[in-house]
């Protein structure tokens, strides 16, 4: 049995022909297509006899894509070339979205942040300091001037003034309560009595405008200190006419509790006591040789010395003791609930407290 032969390419197989009618003329057959000219391009294929192939495309230009027909062509492979817009297309301009910086570099912005809040933090703290203590200087030495001035108004000699550490100063000035104030005059003079120091610690401080007063103390303990040599100086100066009881030297026998004023031919004995509220030296033993004065002139001279010296204080402060020491005579003074008057005069003659 054999293979029946199919047609040839180019020819249509006479058994897939429709039938013709009969008497109907017969149809010419077309010629078969020529082949096309051999091309001088390397790149062009031959094709094979029998079957029409398009003709190539022109040179500098990319064949068309063969593609079964029915189906859409898929689009060519991109060409390697040069980065950027084709020529003769001019680069659309683009806007560059904001990114996530790197986490280093946001965590570096987060530690710079931290520290430069940390850094204004401290600034601002040391400026606070720093006007809380300027503030404290100030007030501390307004405090100190005034309470300065009225002691010295009263003893006529320098003194120093120290607060309590706690509360500040400047609390203390801003609630007008000092809970402790220390007064130290420099041991100059008490008014008219030489060589004369006196300590004197307040408590209790308030400062007020009510009531005609300026405020109230609620304890004030002085004490009051005469040297030898001040009492030596206090009588040639102030009682010239017992110089000669003097003209030698002062001492004190402590034991006895009396001061020995020895001169060339005059001497005396007295013995300090309270009188009045303040301090008193009396006249225990006299020995005129050289001079004429009796024991109630010698004690009237002395009177008037101690008197300007320790009597009439004001917020009525009065002499509690009085004893002879080595160096001289010591004596404590005090008061309680003392009220500051808004006008009062001492012995100076000045308004010396109502200031304060």
């Amino acid at each position: 049995m054999t293979t029946p032969q199919g047609p040839s390419r180019g020819d249509s197989p006479e058994w897939n022909r429709p039938s013709r009618p009969p008497g109907a003329p017969k149809r010419p057959i077309p010629p078969a297509p020529q082949p096309a000219p051999p091309s001088d391009s390397p790149t062009r294929q031959i094709p094979g006899g029998g079957r029409s192939y398009p003709a190539p495309p022109p040179p500098n230009r990319p064949p068309p894509p063969r593609h079964p027909p029915g189906r859409q062509p898929y689009p060519p492979a991109p060409r390697p070339g040069p980065s950027g817009p084709p020529p003769g297309q001019q680069e659309q301009a683009t806007t560059r979205l904001p990114t996530e910086p790197p986490p280093k570099v946001a965590q570096s912005r987060r530690r710079f942040s931290r520290r430069s809040v940390s850094v204004v933090l401290a600034i601002l703290l040391a400026v606070i300091v720093a006007v809380a203590v300027g503030a404290e200087l100030w007030v501390r030495h307004l405090a100190t001037s005034k309470v300065a001035q009225a002691v010295q108004c009263e003893v006529q000699d320098s003194a120093s003034v120290s607060f309590a550490s706690m509360p500040p100063v400047l609390w203390q000035y801003l609630s007008s309560h000092y809970p402790d104030v220390s007064v130290q005059t420099a041991g100059n003079q008490v008014r008219s009595a030489k060589g004369m120091k006196v300590t004197i610690d307040i408590k209790d401080l308030r400062l007020s405008d009510a009531n005609n007063s300026k405020g109230t103390i609620g304890a004030l303990n002085g004490t009051i200190t005469w040297s030898t040599e001040g009492i030596k100086e206090s009588i040639q100066n102030a009682i010239p006419e017992l110089g000669s009881f003097v003209a030698s030297k002062v001492t004190t026998n402590p034991s006895a509790g009396t001061i020995e004023l020895q001169g060339l031919l005059d001497s005396a004995t007295l013995k300090p006591q309270i009188v009045n509220n303040g301090l008193s030296l009396q006249v225990v033993n006299l020995t005129a040789l050289g001079s004429r004065m009796s024991t109630d002139t010698v004690q009237k001279y002395l009177d008037d010395l101690t008197a300007k010296a320790t009597q009439n204080y004001p917020l009525g402060i009065h002499a509690d003791s009085v004893k002879v020491t080595d160096s001289g005579v010591e004596a404590t003074f005090s008061t309680t609930n003392a009220t500051i008057p808004a006008n009062s005069s001492s012995q100076t003659g000045h308004d010396c407290f109502s200031g304060a």
